[in-house]
């Protein structure tokens, strides 16, 4: 083992930011058309393939801290973009649910996200996109 810094251009937390904004830099334009920000938009995206649950679950899957959800939901609510509702069998919890609205954001706006995933998917090559995403996913499921 080295105690060498790694050249920023080998930097695996800076190659992901970079990576990060490769991807996100173009849908960031058709969210900013939408009104919608990009962890909005993630925690509509689960509503929409999920269904409706709690919120812990969300900030599981949408990628996001309790504390900032909780935020994120109080603006989608303003907006109209989910309902909450209180859980039926505890009342100190709830279940959110996106509205027709909200989903109605997604329809018209998903195909923007496919192209662009596409885009990204043919210039990897298929075989490259693939690994890509698994070497991503054993990234983050390793044991700490």
């Amino acid at each position: 083992m080295t105690n060498e810094v790694p050249l920023t251009s080998r930097s695996l937390p800076i190659a992901l930011l970079r990576a990060r904004e490769r991807v996100m830099g173009p849908i960031r334009k058709m969210l900013t058309d939408v009104g919608v920000t990009e962890q909005q938009w993630r925690v509509l995206r689960v509503l929409d393939e999920e269904g409706p649950q709690e919120p812990t679950h969300i900030a599981d899957r949408a990628c996001l801290l309790l504390p900032s959800l909780t935020r994120i939901l109080q603006k989608l609510e303003t907006k109209g973009l989910i309902r909450r509702e209180v859980h039926p069998d505890d009342k100190r919890r709830q279940i959110v649910d996106i509205s027709a609205k909200g989903r109605q954001i997604i329809r018209d706006n998903i195909q923007v996200t496919v192209h662009l995933a596409e885009d990204l998917r043919t210039k990897l090559g298929p075989d490259r996109h693939e690994a890509l995403l698994d070497l991503l996913n054993e990234l983050r499921n390793l044991e700490t």
